[in-house]
């Protein structure tokens, strides 16, 4: 039997290699959107035509409630988002419209299918590390009992959206499951964050050498490749727990200056490593480091490439 997806948030960078996946594993995939055709270069022309795209604001619940209608879904991937924490804090009402309420808007209609008996989704729910906040580094790897301490309103926001999803799964069977996604780049991640950044300004740089710019050096951070996420989240969304939250991450830790010393190996680059205050976040995490065992315990994942990978395909998608 086909399992029917719905994809939120479709033209965004995660979500397109979700697609893909899906694709090639014969779902039947609705992605829900808006704003102009991704331009990520993650799926083929074939691949979408085989999706069904529907113009999707989860700030409109009738959008909401057409999406799932037309999808009648089996699992619902929830990835729409604001998901850029300057953004988030930039345009604050709007920030929680899309990431908190937008997710009750959805959760709302999950429930009245399941009332009108038409579909009884799995719902991802994917948050973020963020949710977590500062710990000390003994604490590290954060498990999903450690407290979570919001530090930036995008976090704050992310912790109100998954008590709405546990909230769901407790009054009304909703089946939720939540991820705390750790970071993740690959092809198709806009370079206003932190590997794609580094990767085209590594490859800028003169033969000669020069300077690459980074914030707080001694920022430490858990990364994985965008494929080994959404295997992560498709093993979740037939193997994981309901009502229950799982960190998705590697398990080790790289602070940001080793990040850019090897994004300049890879691209073949000297250069001098300073640091620029003006490219630090006002509010920043020191050590952010994940445990992966809950995640693994269910679902047998593994992740299968390293950050070399994520920085080669990167180069890769620049310069071909």
């Amino acid at each position: 039997m086909t399992t029917r997806a719905l994809v939120t948030g479709a033209n965004g960078f995660v979500a397109q290699w979700a697609i893909r996946a899906m694709v090639e594993r014969g779902w039947a995939v609705t992605a829900g959107g808006v704003g102009a055709e991704s331009t990520a270069g993650v799926l083929t022309a074939e691949q979408r035509a085989q999706v069904r795209w529907r113009t999707m604001d989860v700030t409109r619940q009738a959008d909401v409630a057409e999406a799932l209608d037309a999808a009648v879904p089996d699992v619902v991937l929830h990835l729409a988002a604001i998901s850029h924490v300057p953004d988030a804090l930039r345009n604050p009402g709007y920030a929680y419209e899309v990431n908190t309420v937008g997710t009750v808007r959805l959760l709302a209609e999950v429930r009245r299918q399941r009332i009108e008996g038409t579909a009884d989704p799995v719902v991802l729910v994917i948050g973020s590390a963020e949710q977590y906040g500062r710990h000390e580094l003994n604490r590290m790897p954060l498990h999903e009992e450690t407290e979570q301490r919001p530090l930036t309103l995008y976090a704050a926001s992310k912790v109100a959206q998954e008590v709405a999803a546990l909230q769901a799964f407790r009054s009304d069977g909703v089946r939720v499951v939540c991820t705390r996604s750790f970071s993740h780049s690959g092809v198709g991640h806009h370079d206003t964050f932190l590997l794609p950044s580094l990767v085209r300004r590594a490859l800028a740089l003169p033969a000669s050498g020069g300077t690459l710019t980074i914030g707080n050096g001694d920022t430490v951070r858990d990364f994985l490749h965008v494929t080994d996420v959404v295997s992560a989240y498709l093993a979740l969304a037939t193997h994981g727990s309901t009502g229950e939250a799982y960190n998705v991450c590697s398990g080790q830790g790289v602070s940001v200056r080793a990040l850019a010393s090897a994004v300049l190996s890879r691209v073949g680059k000297t250069a001098d490593v300073v640091t620029e205050p003006a490219f630090a976040r006002a509010v920043d995490v020191p050590v952010q480091i994940g445990s992966n065992e809950k995640l693994r315990r269910a679902t047998g994942w593994t992740p299968r490439r390293g950050r070399d990978d994520i920085i080669d395909d990167l180069i890769h998608a620049a310069t071909r």
